[in-house]
């Protein structure tokens, strides 16, 4: 092997850390909100929860509002801490981001803040996989399960709809407007 192949070949294994292993990317993350992080500028979205959103508004035990997306991503920060984050990629979503499981010091970030109460687990590509811990969280009304709040899916279907950012955080006005939404059937026959 000639010596300007040998150093190609290191500068592929050194210098390019975060791909460790075939499609994983690790390194130190930025939160961008409670689901998303990034790591050495790919945009990772977990894989199988959601969280609220940046300006998502919910209920705490006390019945006052607050900004439970941001309240999200900062307990996730807090928990990562400054440590390196393992991902491994299982899609790339329609925002071209990386769909990932990801881990810092060998726990499920995914299953850490289903857990706490900062998201939900998303069983329509989830398939329950972190049900377990959505419920035990609910029974002890760990996060946003000491109040109210709308599921961070439905809250973005009523913003897109047209609400206000309040109106979509309340989960009873989602329904109400749920209710009050024109049904059509179609005649068969």
């Amino acid at each position: 092997m000639k010596p300007a192949q040998i150093c190609v070949l290191f500068l592929l294994f050194v210098g390019c850390p975060p791909l460790a292993r075939a499609g994983e990317v690790t390194g130190r993350a930025s939160i961008i909100d409670g689901d998303t992080i990034e790591i050495h500028g790919t945009r990772v979205r977990l894989w199988g929860i959601d969280a609220p959103e940046h300006d998502q508004l919910c209920r705490g035990e006390d019945s006052l509002q607050y900004r439970c997306g941001a309240r999200a991503a900062n307990e996730l920060d807090q928990f990562i801490d400054s440590r390196p984050v393992t991902c491994l990629p299982i899609d790339i979503d329609r925002y071209r981001r990386t769909v990932a499981s990801c881990s810092v010091g060998g726990v499920d970030l995914a299953r850490w803040l289903v857990s706490h109460g900062h998201a939900l687990d998303w069983p329509r590509y989830s398939k329950g996989k972190y049900a377990n811990e959505q419920r035990q969280a609910e029974q002890t009304e760990r996060g946003i399960w000491s109040g109210s709040f709308s599921k961070p899916w439905q809250y973005r279907a009523c913003v897109r709809a047209g609400a206000s950012i309040a109106d979509c955080s309340e989960e009873d006005v989602i329904k109400r407007k749920r209710r009050s939404a024109p049904t059509f059937s179609r005649r068969i026959g």
